[in-house]
């Protein structure tokens, strides 16, 4: 695998890197990951994303909650630039209030691995979920393998853009800050004005 490394960037990502050789090494490959961003959210959409990485290594590649948001920007391009396949899927609130944030999380991971199929051997998601015979699931993945933090960075990314959106139409709370978490900003907005159509109703804090 080419590596390229950006001096100024700390990178950790060989640990990664090691861990898909080694999953690949046992089921072949080439290993599609998998991870959401948004579960925990108040408001706007739970998006999932997976990623089949290319023959250059990303350096500084890691879980996004661990990495500064310039960082993730970065490396998403790279990531972007550089895969064998992407794929992304994203559930609004709506969807989420009708079947409850587990079955999306759940069928947000299945669809975007079930997209990049023809372009791998082997699928790992972040999670303990059971999606199916051909999906293998592991908690704290997007920490462990460079497939899975590469789909984390790309769906916290894409999530973020989306807050960034629906911060333009209701200004009043702070999506742009918060990203749709129940900050103490985000609390006292809902308790001054309710929500608007991008909460999600079925969630404890928001009616």
């Amino acid at each position: 695998m080419k590596k390229v490394v950006n001096r100024g960037r700390r990178s950790d990502s060989d640990a990664l890197y090691a861990f898909d050789a080694a999953w690949i090494a046992e089921r072949g490959g080439p290993l599609a990951g998998a991870d959401e961003a948004g579960r925990g959210a108040f408001a706007g959409p739970l998006v999932a994303a997976a990623a089949v990485l290319g023959e250059t290594e990303v350096s500084g590649i890691n879980d996004s909650k661990a990495l500064s948001p310039a960082l993730r920007e970065e490396l998403y391009s790279e990531v972007l630039e550089g895969a064998e396949a992407l794929s992304f899927v994203a559930f609004p609130a709506w969807w989420i209030d009708a079947h409850g944030v587990g079955a999306a999380n759940r069928e947000a991971l299945r669809r975007v691995l079930e997209l990049v199929r023809p372009y791998c051997e082997c699928s790992l998601a972040d999670g303990k979920f059971k999606l199916d015979d051909e999906i293998e699931c592991r908690p704290g993945a997007d920490s462990k393998s460079a497939a899975v933090a590469a789909a984390s960075v790309m769906a916290k990314v894409l999530r973020d853009g989306a807050m960034l959106a629906l911060a333009r139409p209701h200004p009043e709370y702070g999506f742009e800050r918060n990203k749709g978490y129940g900050t103490r900003e985000h609390r006292a907005s809902l308790r001054e004005a309710g929500p608007c159509r991008a909460h999600r109703l079925s969630y404890a804090g928001v009616l």
